[in-house]
């Protein structure tokens, strides 16, 4: 759908044009305000000859002009009509603020959204809401927004799209916030959520997409958008609600938007890049940082200059905590610090320059070249608490400082950010002036250095290292039922899983056959779909060697089997090789609703069942991708070699968990979901073995 008559129209009108409070009053007001010549705006009223001295129009036909936009201040009972009247104008795009559609939860309010859907697709028309707050174009000056905020300018390079209308507003009432656009979506059921955010993703005004979302309606488009970001390098910082289990209970009943598996919806945005932030403090902060910049650093590498020790102390601990790099300066910055700082001072990074050189515009701006110089650095942080009311002189001469060296590096100077050290209501004035040289303040210290960690993430992200799609086809619906372990394993060894050689035997003298030709110490265990957990009906034996131990646990088993389980379908006995024992692993899938599949890879044992310990990716998964999921692993140094122990063989695993994610790719419509629990990985050089696996489909 073609958004350029919604967000970007040539005419507007605003159909409910009043002087009351309200949307019709507040919408005329915002236009007021900011227009200086209202050129083809129209105010439509069927009872008021003007609206605040501007003549009104009885209806959208007396216009004697085409119309892109309209403004609909009025009750939903009149929306269809004035769209059909519209539609006849050349009307592209609508803004809906009205309720009582689906968010109301009524049989009534489902039925006037549908005939809203079909009205908007019969007649072409864009629809934003319905139940929102508008918009402001600021790149163009279209104000179509229905809650008033102080006057100023806002224009900027951040695109916000919000469900919800209040968070808007707090975004623009934030007095550092600058915008391309910030588009309250409402109920997004026309144009949705995607929509938006692949109009920012592909507008070159907007720098940053932010997101504040409630759920995803069209994954498959969500992925597209989100993919074309990460290949343009254009951040997008998203705020989701739902993460707890009443957060998605509250999302879900505001906007009818379906919150789907938490963890699945953070593996898609890692996947691509995204950044997710935790609350809309930071969703601002973020955004006002990347947009701030003149450029991202070329690397990770922070210095931090402050002017006490306990400023560079907390920016220590902070970073530390956060896991921010400082490097150590080279031989020649300490060199050259060593010369600039009084004889107390003791170079480092984070750097204590002490206060003295903060009352000096161009020693201040020496120091600050020397640290930005330095070849380990990429970013430079400066610890300062900008006051609402400056009674220290000392940011007067920063600002010279920093504006200097800014201005004489060009292109080449690197980026830099304030810090400060408690939230004091920085100085708007000095705020507007750093704003203006490409150096953002952030909040203080622990938002502030979350805020890097985001940056370190995304800066360091490599597009081309990914996969960059997902699993997202039709699900197939029906009765869930399962493979046995040798099915399942026949399954996943057509994909590249390395599976022991085994036999499924049905009588004890297959059994004792089988044990004495293979000389092995083998596991015996009940081949059967219909159990799942074969130890808890004792159907498994271990270390079985030879005949006569075989054919007595092949009787045990089945005499354990058929008293615990007489409805039971028994296929005979699985009899496999025992695997040497290694580094315990578990490798799952679970099928997400909304995502496709994702892969589960983590530490067996305690670490997966008490620490929780593991990562989530969403299928197909490549080698890299692989690596990086076992790297994210808290456990992960017991796969390296610890204490003495031999490094595990990465390169099988990584190929078996790709392997395992091609399976689940190419079974998306069918998989449920997939477990191998556990898995043994062996050092170096000699692969994996799978002990057991279990795979659960969807039939028709």
């Amino acid at each position: 759908m073609d958004l350029t008559k919604l967000l970007k129209p040539r005419s507007i009108a605003v159909i409910g044009a009043s002087e009351k409070e309200g949307f019709g009053g507040d919408v005329c007001r915002n236009i007021l305000a900011y227009t200086k010549e209202l050129g083809r705006i129209y105010f439509i009223h069927p009872k008021r000859e003007k609206v605040f001295g501007v003549p009104c129009y009885k209806t959208v036909t007396d216009v004697q002009d085409t119309i892109d936009l309209m403004i609909i201040c009025t009750s939903q009972k009149t929306v269809v009509p004035l769209l059909e009247e519209g539609a006849k104008k050349g009307c592209g795009g609508a803004v809906v603020f009205a309720s009582g559609y689906g968010e109301v939860g009524t049989e009534e309010g489902r039925e006037n959204e549908r005939i809203l859907q079909e009205t908007a697709t019969k007649l072409d028309i864009a629809i934003m809401g319905p139940n929102c707050a508008g918009f402001v174009n600021y790149i163009d000056n279209v104000q179509a927004f229905a809650f008033i905020s102080e006057k100023r300018d806002r224009k900027g390079g951040v695109g916000v799209v919000s469900q919800s209308g209040q968070l808007c507003l707090s975004l623009m009432d934030c007095p550092g916030m600058r915008f391309s656009y910030n588009i309250s979506a409402g109920n997004a059921k026309i144009v949705q959520m995607e929509d938006y955010m692949e109009f920012l993703v592909e507008d070159p005004d907007t720098k940053v997409v932010s997101v504040y979302i409630e759920g995803v309606k069209n994954p498959e488009k969500f992925a597209k958008v989100l993919k074309n970001a990460a290949k343009k390098k254009k951040p997008v910082v998203i705020l989701k609600a739902g993460r707890s289990a009443k957060g998605g209970a509250i999302a879900a009943s505001h906007t009818g938007s379906l919150s789907g598996s938490d963890a699945s919806f953070d593996a898609v945005l890692k996947k691509f890049g995204a950044i997710r932030v935790d609350d809309l403090e930071e969703l601002m902060a973020m955004s006002l940082m990347l947009s701030t910049l003149k450029k991202l650093p070329e690397k990770p590498a922070f210095a931090s200059m402050n002017l006490s020790g306990g400023e560079t102390g907390i920016c220590a601990d902070v970073g530390s905590l956060c896991g921010i790099e400082y490097p150590d300066f080279t031989e020649e910055t300490l060199k050259s610090l060593k010369e600039q700082l009084p004889d107390y001072a003791s170079p480092n990074n984070p750097l204590d320059m002490t206060a003295s050189l903060s009352y000096d515009a161009d020693l201040y701006a020496v120091a600050l070249r020397t640290v930005m110089d330095d070849p380990n650095i990429g970013m430079v942080l400066i610890g300062y608490t900008l006051l609402y009311e400056i009674a220290d002189p000392a940011i007067h001469y920063m600002y010279q400082g920093i504006k200097k060296v800014v201005k004489e590096k060009g292109e080449n100077c690197k980026p830099i950010a304030m810090i400060p050290f408690a939230e004091n209501t920085r100085n708007p004035e000095y705020q507007e002036k750093l704003f203006h040289i490409g150096v953002p303040v952030l909040p203080p210290t622990v938002y502030a250095f979350k805020l890097l960690k985001h940056l370190t993430d995304f800066i360091s992200y490599k597009p081309e290292e990914k996969t960059l799609s997902l699993c997202t086809g039709d699900k197939k619906n029906g009765e869930t039922y399962a493979l046995s372990e040798h099915s399942s394993k026949e399954e996943l060894a057509r994909y590249g899983v390395p599976i022991e050689e085994e036999r499924i035997v049905t009588s004890e003298e297959e059994a004792a056959a089988f044990a004495e030709a293979s000389g092995k110490d083998l596991a015996m265990k009940v081949e059967s779909a219909d159990i799942l957990h074969k130890s808890d009906v004792g159907g498994v034996k271990l270390n079985i060697q030879g005949g006569e131990a075989a054919r007595e646990a092949y009787r045990q088993i089945m005499k354990n089997v058929i008293e615990k389980r007489p409805d039971a379908r028994i296929n005979g006995i699985l009899m496999v090789p025992m695997l040497k024992q290694g580094v315990e692993m578990i490798i799952g899938v679970n099928n997400d609703p909304q995502f496709g599949p994702m892969v589960m890879v983590g530490m067996g044992g305690v670490f997966v069942e008490v620490f929780k310990d593991v990562a989530l990716y969403p299928a197909p998964v490549n080698k890299q991708e692989a690596m990086d999921m076992l790297k994210s692993l808290k456990s992960y140094k017991l796969l390296t070699g610890y204490r003495g122990s031999r490094p595990c063989d990465l390169e099988a695993l990584c190929q078996t968990i790709t392997g395992i994610s091609c399976y689940a790719a190419a079974n998306q419509d069918v998989l449920k979901e997939l477990d191998i629990n556990p898995l043994f990985v062996y050092p170096e050089g000699e692969g994996v073995g799978v002990a057991d696996a279990l795979i659960v489909k969807v039939g028709q």
